[in-house]
């Protein structure tokens, strides 16, 4: 009886093992998809995304104290996972990186295998570079996503291509141009007689690229108001020290001839033509307006504005009905429907497909070469 017993016991743990190993191989290969964002406006994109993917939201809880500080609570084991944390950047961008790190954090702290950002508009991406006494607070913000768990990132036209290699982990750069470019052609009656304008020299590539792929002519206007990058004091032109010393007096170099902005021209002929105005990011909108009423004056008939990342701050909707515009045409990848209801001339591109397709893969291990096709290096 004993030995029958011990037999049968054997038998039972030698199942339940299996049976405890099958699941603990399910977990591991699995994955869950959480929204890092607070805000009912921001968990849109990752609702999207998850109807597209054929899986459930995570199950998580994001919310202020009284005291303005970010809490974050994960209600789900998470244990041996893959995780994507989607994070939409509302206008609040202090409190969105917060969410997102706090998130990262909890989740590296539960034992998830993997954790994937996904980011479609990457936060502080305009200070990439060096400005006078300033700092690289891109650089800053790689350093603290790596610091809080995340081991890969996916986002959406960074504002230079080379802040990827801020990052100690794989980053991918998608593209939102093959959906505005379709937008273009479906929505924009006569595209034929259009024309791709880059409101400054600065954005003449990605003009040239949409110009190609349209096969339209490409206009440039030169002169605009430059940023104030060189417009700041940083010290260069003060009077040297003076010093009671004497020897060597130091080398005398030569003398820097200052910049002087030329007259306001359009390289190109816009006249009789639809002008398409292709940009990265639509914030301040001032240079967007006066590069319209500058292609007005020109001849242009139809004005209208392609950008990835919809900012649109402070009173930009305002602006952009009372001008000559046309049309704003933006994606999802930043939350903007308040100011779609301040001016109906906004419109919205949905690009949660390919921020579904590029999780999917990443997920099975397959290539994401497919989602870059007849994308170059310098598009």
């Amino acid at each position: 009886f004993d030995k029958h017993y011990r037999l049968r016991l054997h038998g039972m743990f030698t199942e339940s093992a299996k049976r405890h190993s099958s699941r603990m191989n399910v977990a591991k290969s699995g994955y869950r998809v959480f929204s890092a964002n607070s805000t009912a406006a921001c968990t849109e994109l990752a609702k999207k995304i998850t109807e597209r993917l054929g899986v459930e939201l995570g199950k998580s809880v994001v919310f202020q104290e009284p005291n303005r500080e970010t809490r974050v609570d994960v209600k789900e084991s998470v244990r041996g996972q893959t995780i994507f944390i989607i994070q939409t950047i509302p206008r609040d961008v202090n409190t969105a990186i917060m969410e997102l790190l706090i998130m990262a954090y909890a989740l590296k702290t539960s034992c998830a295998k993997n954790i994937i950002g996904v980011i479609p508009y990457f936060p502080y991406s305009k200070q990439c570079k060096m400005r006078k006494r300033g700092s690289i607070v891109c650089k800053l913000l790689a350093s603290m996503l790596a610091k809080a768990g995340l081991t890969h990132i996916i986002t959406m036209d960074l504002h230079q291509k080379e802040i990827q290699g801020f990052f100690s982990f794989p980053v991918d750069n998608l593209r939102a141009s093959p959906f505005l470019i379709q937008y273009i052609q479906e929505e924009i009656p006569d595209y034929r007689n259009a024309i791709i304008v880059a409101k400054s020299p600065a954005a003449a590539k990605r003009a040239q690229s949409y110009a190609e792929r349209l096969r339209l002519g490409l206009a440039v206007i030169h002169g605009e108001a430059q940023c104030a990058e060189s417009d700041m004091a940083d010290g260069r032109h003060s009077p040297p020290c003076v010093r009671n010393t004497t020897g060597h007096t130091g080398l005398e170099l030569p003398l820097m001839m200052a910049k002087e902005k030329p007259p306001i021209t359009v390289v190109g002929d816009v006249g009789g033509r639809i002008a398409i105005i292709v940009d990265d990011i639509i914030d301040d909108v001032g240079d967007f307006v006066a590069a319209a009423e500058i292609l007005k004056e020109r001849g242009a008939y139809k004005i209208y504005i392609m950008a990835t990342h919809g900012l649109l701050s402070a009173d930009a909707p305002r602006l952009i009905e009372e001008s000559a515009i046309d049309e704003v045409v933006v994606t999802n990848t930043v939350p903007h429907e308040v100011q779609k209801l301040q001016c109906p001339k906004i419109k919205t591109v949905d690009v949660s497909m390919i921020l579904a397709e590029a999780i999917r893969r990443i997920h099975n291990g397959e290539s994401m070469a497919y989602l870059f096709r007849n994308i170059t290096v310098d598009d």
